[in-house]
């Protein structure tokens, strides 16, 4: 048992995701423990079920679960309480649920024929696209998940339209000779169950840790100032990133007390339309042009507001920036100082002492004396000549 334990905590298959933490661990076992047991399967996949046989479950361990038809084989996410409280938070009713039992611990050979099932999952995936695309079906065949006694398998599939897939499960169960599940899914989901990394540098989110898919829209990059690309806004999944709205509750509450940006500003001299906003710093930049960077000038949300009550009033300021900013713009940057005693950082940067240079020449012009021997001798043996 250790054996198999020890063996699926390294498989590749990403088993490990959306795992659940039992904070009720430390706490001593009351007498109304309840038997309802969640089960992982690959990806997001989890079910629960009871634990009639009364077996000592842990978190981690295989197990060989019922299911229709035979059995297949999963790992422990949660027991007790804490499966109960997921129960709750996935809005699934106790009573009216219809549970399945846990059979056993998985054996050697239940894990056996479980990694042979996962070693056919690729290839079984590969083999489905092809008959998919030879029967004309508008569908894509995302990913395969064999059952633990590979009596029967699941293909996830994404379709923009409604698809008629009644030939091609005909030709799916002969050609794999097993029971046949389809099952359509989202681009989200897709992409949760590949996985992959982010432009972040981090794995996917939605392949560790989301759960349920909120919906995205481009309002949430409106909100943050965010540049309207697609090409960046988009994720690996083709639709927007989920994390644009990790970050939308904060931008839009400190946004709650900021005027409308379609409202220019009118002075004597010239008027001004919004060009960017800097959120958390309360400052907001006006331009000249409506189009481009012209004249920008750079004031604060509350300056904003007064200039507009201001022009409401048929009132226009000299200028937009007020007088507490045009002091602060007219003090000077403050030098260097040395107040901490310590060398100049400048110091590398200083010219050489005359002593120093003098050394340095002297030693380029020292004389080389193998060159003067081999001079020497050579003007003996032409005199010698002569």
């Amino acid at each position: 048992m250790e054996e198999v334990q020890s063996k699926c905590t390294t498989c590749s298959d990403r088993c490990g995701k959306l795992e659940v933490f039992d904070w009720l661990a430390d706490l001593p076992e009351s007498g109304n423990v309840s038997d309802i047991v969640e089960v992982q399967f690959k990806s997001t996949r989890k079910s629960y079920y009871k634990n009639t046989n009364g077996l000592r479950l842990i978190k981690g361990d295989v197990v060989a679960v019922e299911a229709s038809p035979g059995h297949d084989i999963g790992t422990v996410a949660c027991t007790g309480e804490i499966a109960v409280m997921q129960m709750k938070k996935n809005r699934l009713n106790i009573k009216e649920y219809e549970f399945f039992r846990v059979y056993r611990h998985a054996r050697p050979v239940d894990f056996e024929k479980w990694e042979e099932a996962k070693k056919l999952e690729h290839e079984t995936m590969i083999e489905s696209r092809r008959l998919s695309l030879n029967l004309n079906l508008n569908m894509k065949i995302g990913d395969v998940e064999y059952q633990g006694d590979k009596t029967k398998a699941i293909f996830y599939y994404i379709a923009d339209e409604r698809v008629d897939f009644r030939q091609l499960i005909k030709v799916l169960a002969d050609r794999f000779k097993v029971r046949i599940e389809m099952r359509q899914i989202g681009a989200r989901q897709e992409a949760g169950r590949i996985g992959g990394i982010g432009p972040c540098g981090r794995e996917l989110c939605c392949s560790t840790w989301i759960t349920n898919f909120v919906s995205v829209t481009t309002n949430a990059a409106r909100y943050q100032e965010i540049s309207l690309n697609p090409q960046k806004l988009a994720g690996q999944c083709g639709k927007l990133k989920c994390c644009l709205n990790y970050e939308l509750d904060a931008y839009i509450d400190a946004q709650k007390d900021f005027p409308k940006t379609n409202i220019p500003l009118e002075t004597k001299d010239n008027t001004f339309y919004h060009f960017k906003t800097d959120i958390f710093k309360r400052m907001m930049w006006f331009s000249t042009d409506k189009h481009m960077a012209a004249n920008v000038v750079e004031i604060s949300v509350d300056r904003v507001k007064e200039v507009i009550r201001l022009n409401r009033k048929a009132t226009k300021p000299e200028t937009l920036m007020d007088e507490k900013t045009i002091a602060l713009k007219e003090v000077k940057a403050l030098d260097y100082e040395n107040v901490v005693g310590e060398d100049s950082i400048s110091r590398f940067d200083e010219p050489k002492k005359e002593g120093e240079n003098r050394n340095r020449k002297k030693r380029r012009k020292k004389p080389n004396t193998k060159n003067n021997i081999r001079t020497k001798t050579n003007n003996r043996g032409d005199n010698a000549n002569k």
